[in-house]
């Protein structure tokens, strides 16, 4: 798969190699995530059928997820954006933000398991040596397993370096115990990454002494399902209970994952921020569609400057939005951190991304509270994305010392 040269001068210019990939995401979804999806009908429609009691998802779901997973993988689409040697496409960072988004107009559906998100490979991954590769990473890569990233903590939250699960060693194996909290793709992952304090904070500092280890599902117990408004059936909690894991479960060097995770912050928050744009994009089109269409007092609604504003404001912040985007991942692509850039571009779009949902609902009226529409539901994703990979207050904090005042 060809994609744009990483090193190059800023351009606003999708370029004919990007384009060709987002036509033929297009084809993709038309050819095999819509019949996926409309053989799955009212199971998937219908939220009271698409889960268990406790939660989690239907078998019928988990396999369509699966199904389109290893499709997308083998189109060359599902991790695109990591190295060939490993399986992807080595695509730059601009054209998995453009393709992130792309897919992401399509609206909320299984579309979004096109391309890998929580449940897939992401470059943390990517410390992984000898055994591990062929047995966790190129899996991964290839569709064929999920994981999840457990770093969060009941008592915790944003403050996750103070995290209270531990490893001790014990002769050649290390001992985990603990509990992780909301994290994503929990009930279904294939394995899972495990952050553990493994050095007291007096002596490895605040972000040092952290571990990532690899467990696998017959490893821990799962607790109860986490179901977050908006991630319904995919969040979990995860017990550690004098779980014995050998070296070559440590994923990277020891006391080192912290830094490492924080290494590859910008490109979570480059991704949630292409998804909000994305999903804008599909609700600004859906609501002058509407306004164009419902007539009121003798006259479509969307004459009415109440109505229309609504609309273009929306319009005008998520164009800005899409901008802040495309300039953090071609900064990426340069090498650069972009700390700050990508706490304003988090901060920016899914604060768009919310107030535009908000308005789409407004602008359908009644009908935008139907459970038949499915304009609440992306009320919800967007209140959920102001708190993963990072919450608007913490966003604000690091511009804040970006800026010299906090």
């Amino acid at each position: 798969m060809a994609t744009e040269n990483k090193k190059r001068s800023v351009s606003f210019d999708t370029g004919e190699e990007t384009r060709l990939i987002l036509d033929s995401l297009d084809e993709f979804i038309e050819q095999e995530v819509e019949p996926i999806r409309d053989d799955l009908g009212e199971t998937w429609e219908n939220p009271r059928l698409r889960h268990e009691d406790d939660g989690r998802l239907v078998p019928e779901v988990v396999d369509a997820i699966e199904t389109i997973r290893k499709k997308s993988a083998d189109a060359g689409y599902y991790a695109m954006n990591l190295s060939e040697d490993v399986g992807g496409e080595d695509v730059s960072n601009v054209t998995w933000y453009r393709a992130k988004k792309h897919v992401a107009s399509h609206g909320i559906g299984l579309t979004e398991y096109i391309l890998a998100g929580p449940e897939g490979p992401k470059p943390l991954l990517m410390q992984a040596e000898g055994e591990q590769v062929e047995k966790y990473l190129k899996p991964a890569v290839a569709g064929e397993v999920s994981t999840a990233f457990a770093q969060t903590e009941p008592g915790q939250g944003s403050d996750s370096p103070n995290m209270d699960t531990h490893a001790e060693k014990d002769g050649d194996e290390w001992v985990l115990n603990g509990q992780k909290q909301w994290i994503t793709n929990a009930p279904y992952a294939d394995f899972v990454q495990v952050f553990a304090r493994t050095t007291p904070q007096e002596e490895a500092g605040r972000y040092g002494g952290i571990t990532c280890f690899i467990v696998e599902p017959d490893e821990f117990e799962l607790g109860s399902m986490n179901n977050a408004v908006g991630l319904e059936g995919m969040q979990a909690e995860l017990l550690f209970d004098d779980v014995r894991l050998g070296e070559d479960r440590v994923l990277g060097q020891p006391d080192t994952a912290f830094y490492n995770a924080m290494d590859f912050l910008s490109l979570g928050r480059l991704e949630l921020g292409a998804e909000a744009v994305g999903y804008a994009e599909h609700l600004i089109e859906k609501g002058v569609e509407y306004a164009n269409d419902r007539e009121a007092f003798g006259r479509p609604i969307g004459k009415f400057q109440g109505i229309s504003h609504k609309l273009a404001e929306g319009r005008a912040r998520n164009y800005a939005a899409d901008a802040a985007g495309l300039k953090l991942a071609w900064q990426m692509d340069q090498g650069e951190q972009a700390i700050e850039e990508s706490s304003i571009f988090k901060y920016l779009a899914t604060n768009v991304y919310f107030d535009i949902a908000d308005d789409v609902v407004q602008v359908h009226g009644g009908n935008g509270l139907s459970e038949d529409n499915p304009f609440m539901d992306h009320l919800h994703v967007a209140r959920i994305l102001r708190v993963v990979e990072g919450t608007d207050e913490i966003q604000l904090n690091t511009i804040a010392k970006q800026l010299g005042v906090s």
